[in-house]
């Protein structure tokens, strides 16, 4: 393990560098995401590289200390409070359950955030127009879109009746998802089974029950621990031949059957944008939080052959892109 990844998990034996850079009198930015480095490492390279076009070069006049929880959300308050207490010029907190625990951590230093949930209806703004106080960001939806991805499942796979939710349980945005999971139920003749899954190992066994179930396809909700665990849903995917969609490309890219959802690229080009503004002086509370509104629709063709499932003809002319 590298030492910085290891001084992630000990949380608080993380002074020297701090001081460091204070020394080096850079403004500091504070970066917090809720798992892993390795998956995650594109999106945080495109707000380093939105910030340089602005003219924050890192470790030329400008520091960053990355913070990842690896799943573990219950140490996202600690982290939150640590890089708080060293008074950043900002803290960026990548997805949900990192920004509700910076927003927690302090009233005072500027958060710019990445929300697939509602981040009024979470307290995190006052408004979407006029955020107040310290945070803004972006929100993208992506927690309500569960009606629409599985009305792209049983397109694709019409005769499937016993379908499969994967959800972890310590998201904020578990209880939404359920609730339109109900909704959708109550609406058709489907049967969902939720399946909780807040690890590794809690996702081998999910997959492992809803084989045992006879489950016919699968819908992954928006959560942080699964987008960095793409290419173990994806692979345990195409091991048990389940049909399965999720909300976002990469883990179309991955080798999944199909995604719809907002392009994260995007979303962190955003931050990037937000930051150097931030940075120059212009506060979160006069910044109105961004609301995406494209989304996208990808289908991976040899994973649909390999599944044995031919794609509709209407349905490949709506996706914005397949992958042959």
């Amino acid at each position: 393990m590298r030492r910085r990844d290891f001084i992630t998990l000990l949380g608080g034996a993380t002074a020297w560098p701090f001081a460091a850079r204070a020394q080096q009198g850079m403004p500091l930015i504070g970066y917090l995401h809720p798992v892993s480095r390795g998956p995650n490492a594109h999106l945080a390279a495109i707000i380093v590289q939105e910030l340089a076009q602005a003219g924050y070069v890192e470790g030329r006049n400008l520091s960053i200390e990355y913070r990842f929880a690896e799943g573990r959300y219950d140490l996202l308050p600690q982290m939150a409070a640590e890089l708080a207490g060293h008074s950043p010029a900002l803290i960026v907190a990548a997805n949900t359950p990192a920004a509700i625990a910076a927003k927690k951590a302090t009233a005072t230093v500027p958060i710019l955030f990445s929300m697939a949930d509602d981040p009024v209806e979470l307290e995190i703004v006052a408004s979407i127009a006029h955020p107040g106080g310290n945070a803004t960001g972006v929100h993208y939806f992506n927690s309500l879109l569960v009606t629409k991805l599985f009305g792209l499942l049983r397109e694709l796979f019409p005769q499937a009746v016993k379908f499969g939710l994967l959800v972890n349980p310590t998201n904020s945005n578990a209880k939404a998802v359920e609730a339109e999971v109900m909704n959708v139920t109550n609406a058709t003749n489907m049967t969902i089974k939720v399946v909780f899954a807040a690890d590794i190992r809690e996702i081998e066994a999910g997959f492992t029950a809803m084989v045992n179930e006879r489950i016919e396809a699968l819908l992954v909700a928006p959560d942080p621990l699964f987008y960095g665990r793409r290419l173990q849903l994806t692979t345990l995917a195409s091991r048990y031949a389940l049909p399965t969609i999720y909300n976002n490309r990469d883990y179309v890219e991955a080798g999944g059957l199909m995604s719809y959802g907002t392009s994260l690229k995007e979303v962190y080009r955003q931050l990037g944008v937000y930051a150097a503004r931030i940075l120059k002086g212009e506060k979160p509370a006069d910044l109105p939080v961004v609301q995406t509104t494209g989304f996208e629709f990808l289908i991976n063709l040899p994973t649909a052959r390999a599944l044995g499932l031919v794609v509709p003809p209407m349905l490949l002319a709506r996706a914005d892109e397949v992958i042959e």
